[in-house]
């Protein structure tokens, strides 16, 4: 009878081998991934863990801790985000005019604070028409009114109230100017002109706020709204786009002879801003050094890009733009202090393993380089947020404000540079419970 033979078994390092295999299988298998590419994300993983920066390891060693200072820089950021955009607002707006303005040169009173509320005789406009250079000289009058909402204005005169009577009128911008000198550029308004030869015509801005009543709807439904401002009858017979501020409600386009019927003919000879349009290939430069030897100091000539410098430079005076300037110090601070708190309790909690690193050899610098690198991860993972959230807070404040706010790139920019200063600034702070840390006291 012939002795079966024994089957031969297998020796540790196969069986280890298959062990591993089985292993890989298995893990691949459940991940959905090939064999390959599971080999490549547990090598990922392993060096990741190897060599990911101190600083990440500490902050995420805690996520709930984390989080709560991602949230925190995420405030301090839409704070400033916030009140930098209200800035933004504030002197952005006040250049729609200067921006909108059509010409090369621009005349203005070196005595007024700004083109609302100054002008000049008319007759240098006339003087500076006469110089070499320029191909016409045209002025442009800036007023202001009350306007009442139209459907009050129905309301009162349904209930036979008195035409004058004033029903809470709010104030809008007037700019006019003679239809054929047209210095207004918006493709609206000239394709308009002809319109406003009409007595007390006007075209209204569709972008002005909602308290100066539905015009926008009502003309769109009849071609012509009726209404009150500064107690004489004026009529919408067109729209156009320019955009309201913080403080200007909206803005309405008239022709100089209707401009008369509410301020008087004399009110034509002074000049709010003369529109001065070069001769082709003039030289800007040349042309305004022979205007400042015509005209006398009084008078300031002024390029679009200086104009607007100008409006903005007189805004920033005023308080307004210090108290928003002030609410960005106050969140930066406030991102100083949650920074600095999380970054004092990581220190302090982890104060046995830095003072081992010091009696190691490491030195003080070493050491202070993670708390640092903590604080710079802090700053990029709470503006991500911040930013987006920021955005979101944007469009709200167009939503309800109906005034123009965009996210520009150069606040985005100086936020995120506010952000790295403030992180770093809690970092710096930190680091003196870090740099008093002594081996023989912990121990």
């Amino acid at each position: 009878m012939k002795a079966r033979k024994r089957k031969a078994q297998p020796s540790q390092t196969q069986q280890g081998d298959r062990s591993k295999t089985g292993y890989l299988k298995t893990g691949y298998l459940k991940t959905g991934c090939s064999k390959t590419g599971y080999l490549k994300t547990r090598h990922l993983r392993t060096w990741w863990q190897a060599h990911k920066p101190l600083g990440w390891a500490q902050l995420t060693h805690r996520k709930m801790r984390l989080l709560v200072a991602i949230t925190g820089v995420a405030f301090a950021n839409i704070l400033i985000f916030t009140q930098l955009g209200l800035k933004d607002m504030l002197f952005d707006g006040v250049t729609l005019v200067p921006d909108h303005l059509e010409g090369d040169l621009f005349l203005t009173s070196a005595y007024a604070p700004n083109i609302d509320l100054g002008d000049f005789p008319k007759i240098y406009l006339y003087q500076a028409n006469a110089v070499e250079g320029v191909r016409s000289a045209s002025p442009l009058y800036i007023g202001f009114s009350n306007w009442v909402n139209p459907e009050e204005l129905e309301q009162s005169e349904e209930s036979n109230a008195p035409e004058e009577f004033q029903l809470f009128p709010n104030s809008v911008k007037i700019l006019a100017f003679n239809p054929r000198q047209p210095v207004i550029a918006i493709e609206a308004v000239n394709q308009q002109l002809d319109r406003l030869s009409a007595p007390s015509a006007v075209l209204y801005d569709r972008l002005g706020q909602e308290k100066l009543g539905p015009v926008v709807e009502q003309f769109q439904a009849s071609g012509i709204v009726s209404t009150l401002m500064s107690n004489q009858r004026v009529y919408v017979v067109g729209l156009f786009d320019l955009g309201s501020t913080l403080f200007d409600n909206g803005h309405i386009v008239m022709s100089d002879w209707s401009y008369t019927q509410w301020f008087g003919k004399e009110v034509l000879e002074k000049v709010s801003v003369g529109c001065l349009t070069l001769e082709p290939g003039a030289d800007l430069e040349r042309v305004r050094s022979r205007l400042r030897s015509t005209l006398p100091p009084s008078i300031k000539i002024l390029d679009q890009a200086e104009l607007s410098v100008a409006e903005q430079a007189f805004r920033a005076s005023l308080p307004n733009g210090k108290v928003l300037n002030f609410g960005a110090a106050m969140g930066f601070v406030v991102g100083i202090v949650i920074v600095y708190q999380v970054l004092y309790t990581d220190v302090s909690e982890h104060l046995p393993e830095y003072a081992t690193l010091k009696a190691m050899g490491y030195a003080d610098r070493t050491l202070l380089a993670v708390v640092l690198q903590e604080a710079l991860i802090l700053a990029v993972l709470g503006f991500i947020p911040g930013y987006a959230a920021s955005y979101g807070v944007y469009q709200l404040l167009v939503m309800l404000t109906r005034v123009p706010l965009t996210m520009k790139t150069t606040v985005a920019v100086q936020v995120f540079g506010l952000t790295l200063v403030m992180c770093v600034i809690s970092g710096a702070i930190a680091m003196n419970k870090l740099r008093a840390a002594d081996p023989a006291d912990v121990f």
